[in-house]
């Protein structure tokens, strides 16, 4: 069973093994090296960040999305940029496993009629259980992660905003396929400090977001805890940490690229090049 904010409980089909020396697969995670197998996904999203879930198991070298949460306030700037309030507390949503692209599986797909907005954000790949984390613990809360991703956090924002406006649930704003771009696994070392790292994402030639994540409203002990005495994180899951300023709207044929610094210095697994391109299907976003 795999946990997902508002909805009923969402059911994984089916396991996912990515091929070694492949660079296309099919979900939650990106290719780490010699590409892990997969397991049930579970994911749960966080309102002041995006906590995304991923499960990644280090023991066999699997990439397990079992819950993807995510924090939705990251920094001053942004909440301004959107209109929102600044929450007393971190506030986490959660977005379905099947919204994860892995790199080299296609491009973002936009359904009709949706205003569709990009955020580059930092993830937490979780390597241990972790409940009822003690917010001031920093050590207890570094411990527990493994590794990182960097992620875009994809939302359809008029269908966001009609539901916000209505006391709605929102997320099918976030958890449409193909929602959540991945970078491949990034090892703990290369990123010493997660709250010390650049982040950056164009759209084309034009920069759109470049900050830093000293920057996040809440730090990733305070994240954590708030999420760990909720629901308890285990082991591969991924937890999104909130993007900067600079939000905004992407069209078909647009591609976005994304990147990681540390120290001035690009870290090249996470970089992200995606395409975006219009949705066939059904669906069609019209006001409820």
């Amino acid at each position: 069973m795999h946990l997902l904010l508002y909805l009923p409980i969402f059911h994984v089909k089916e396991w996912i093994k990515i091929q070694a020396q492949k660079p296309t697969v099919l979900e939650f995670s990106a290719s780490f090296g010699e590409h892990p197998t997969l397991r049930p996904p579970r994911l749960l999203s966080s309102i002041p960040l995006l906590c995304q879930s991923h499960s990644f198991n280090s023991l066999q070298n699997g990439f397990n999305p079992r819950q993807l949460p995510q924090d939705y306030v990251y920094r001053p700037d942004h909440i301004t940029e959107l209109n929102n309030i600044a929450p007393k507390q971190p506030f986490f949503f959660l977005k379905p496993p099947s919204s994860i692209l892995l790199p080299g599986s296609g491009p973002v797909l936009r359904p009709k009629g949706v205003s569709l907005h990009y955020e580059v954000e930092l993830g937490l790949v979780i390597g241990k259980t972790l409940r009822d984390l003690d917010p001031n613990d920093e050590k207890a809360a570094l411990d527990a992660i493994n590794s990182y991703v960097l992620a875009i956090d994809m939302t359809a924002r008029n269908v966001q905003d009609e539901a916000k406006k209505k006391g709605l649930p929102w997320s099918i704003a976030k958890g449409f396929d193909t929602f959540l771009p991945i970078s491949q696994q990034i090892a703990k070392s290369r990123i010493p400090n997660p709250h010390d790292a650049f982040l950056r994402l164009r759209v084309g030639q034009t920069e759109r977001q470049a900050d830093s994540t000293s920057l996040m409203l809440y730090r990733i002990p305070q994240q954590l805890a708030q999420i760990s005495r909720v629901m308890t994180l285990e082991e591969g899951d991924i937890v999104l940490t909130g993007t900067p300023k600079g939000v905004g709207q992407v069209k078909a044929g647009d591609v976005m690229r994304a990147s990681i610094e540390v120290d001035g210095k690009e870290i090249e697994e996470g970089r992200i090049d995606v395409e975006v391109h219009d949705r066939e299907g059904r669906y069609e976003f019209k006001e409820t």
